[in-house]
């Protein structure tokens, strides 16, 4: 059985997974799903329903998508993304998925949470921006002169808060965050993840990715 990654096109989670299989060069069968029309063969696997969800030859189930990033990079690390300190790595991992990510969706569906509007939400994630501003004015990445996992792991859900309102974003106060997420969208790396495949449960069809 091939190694298989169920996945969604636009989920930063998703995309997390992609860049590290991708830049790792570690053969999977992707499987493109729609989050309304869930594959019962996913959910068999992963009865939580979220992507991406990766399941190896031998069975094994890896359904968290920083786990899936680690898998692939102990596969091959070409680029050196486990290099730097690991902990320091995690910490900002879990500042983003544990604290970040939940203002993040109260900022993008700001009329699902009336509690506070679309701009006192942004400004809690702006906290979180202030932070990397002030790293990322230090040196060229989160983790030093390199990228790293750290980065990879970031910059899905830093793009996808910019893209709330892009014209707010391209003339906020953050030089070094707007620059770091700029290269990143331009890079081949990420062009070549979100390339657009057909659902998999209407045609079947399995994309050898990278």
């Amino acid at each position: 059985m091939p190694t298989i990654l169920y996945s969604f096109r636009r989920c930063p989670y998703a995309m997390r997974a992609r860049l590290a299989i991708s830049v790792s060069q570690t053969p999977v069968k992707l499987r493109e799903i729609v989050l309304k029309h869930k594959p019962p063969e996913m959910l068999a696997i992963s009865p939580k329903g979220t992507v991406p969800v990766l399941q190896l030859a031998d069975g094994q189930v890896i359904d968290e998508s920083f786990d899936i990033m680690l898998w692939a990079l102990k596969q091959n690390d070409p680029k050196a993304w486990l290099a730097p300190n690991f902990e320091q790595m995690l910490q900002w991992v879990k500042a983003n998925d544990e604290q970040f990510k939940p203002l993040l969706d109260k900022y993008k569906y700001a009329v699902r949470f009336p509690e506070h509007s679309e701009q006192e939400y942004r400004q809690q994630g702006e906290v979180f921006l202030q932070r990397i501003e002030q790293q990322l004015s230090q040196s060229h990445y989160l983790m030093g002169e390199q990228q790293s996992l750290a980065d990879m792991a970031l910059l899905p859900f830093i793009r996808q808060f910019a893209s709330v309102d892009l014209q707010w974003f391209e003339q906020a106060p953050y030089p070094h965050l707007q620059a770091w997420l700029k290269q990143f969208i331009d890079s081949a790396l990420f062009r070549s993840i979100m390339q657009k495949h057909p659902s998999w449960l209407d045609s079947a069809c399995e994309i050898d990715f990278p």
